[in-house]
Order: structure tokens, then sequence, then C-alpha cells
């Protein structure tokens, strides 16, 4: 593995590691200040800017209680990465329901170590049927 690709794989697993602490100063200092976040999940809203970002960390991270991220796979090559996941959470906004996904997140990497560009995929037709069955 290079220099970048270390350094790629390092942010990455930086991010997740404060996603699951619940961190939302953490997660939002692994990010650079002109971060993009994508979400193609129909559900999901995308943002740009890392004050922007963080100003939804906090609601996003109560919502999700107990929200953690498990690596199923990780790819990097230079500084881009390829992560898939397993996310877990109770969603507070449905009686704190349980519900666990499959995803995977595509991440740019800067020169700096942070993360620059995320997209995020995840099934949200899967969250609502974990949902509808309770």
């Amino acid at each position: 593995m290079t220099r970048v690709e270390e350094r790629t794989r390092a942010a990455v697993l930086r991010y997740l590691a404060a996603l699951n602490r619940h961190d939302a100063d953490a997660v939002a200092a692994c990010v650079t200040d002109d971060f993009v976040s994508e979400h193609v999940s129909s559900t999901g809203q995308g943002v740009i800017g890392r004050a922007a970002y963080r100003e939804r960390l906090d609601g996003f991270l109560a919502d999700f209680t107990g929200l953690k991220y498990e690596v199923e796979d990780l790819v990097v090559r230079d500084v881009r990465a390829v992560l898939a996941y397993w996310m877990s959470f109770r969603l507070a906004s449905a009686g704190h329901a349980p519900v666990r996904v499959r995803g995977v997140f595509r991440f740019r990497v800067s020169a700096d170590g942070l993360i620059a560009h995320r997209v995020d995929y995840w099934d949200s037709g899967e969250v609502n049927r974990q949902l509808d069955t309770l």
C-alpha cells in the first residue's frame, strides 16, 4: 500500500470511528471545509460544506440512536475508497424501532487526510420495510 493509500484508509476509518462514537464534532473534524455529502437513497439529503454538515449531525445522531457501522469490505486506491458496510440503529422518530441495513460509501480524500467527498448508497426501501413490519 502506498503512503497516499495509507492516508486515505486512515481518514476513512477515522471518520467511521467518529460516527460510531456518536461524536458530532469529531465527525465534522474528519471532513474538508468544502465537503460534499451525497445520498443516493431517495430519503437521504445531501449537503455541501463542513459547517452545514455539522449543523445536521446532532439531529442525525439523535434520531439514529445507537448508530453503528460495521465494515464489510474496504477497498482503497490512491485518494479514493469504497467501503461496504452494515449500519444498525434504533430510529427515535419511529418509536426507537430497530433497523439494520447494508450500504456502501464512496470516498475521496484530500491531500491533508480529510474527506472531501462522500457518496452514500443504502436502500431506503429496506429501511421502510423493516419499520413497516413492526
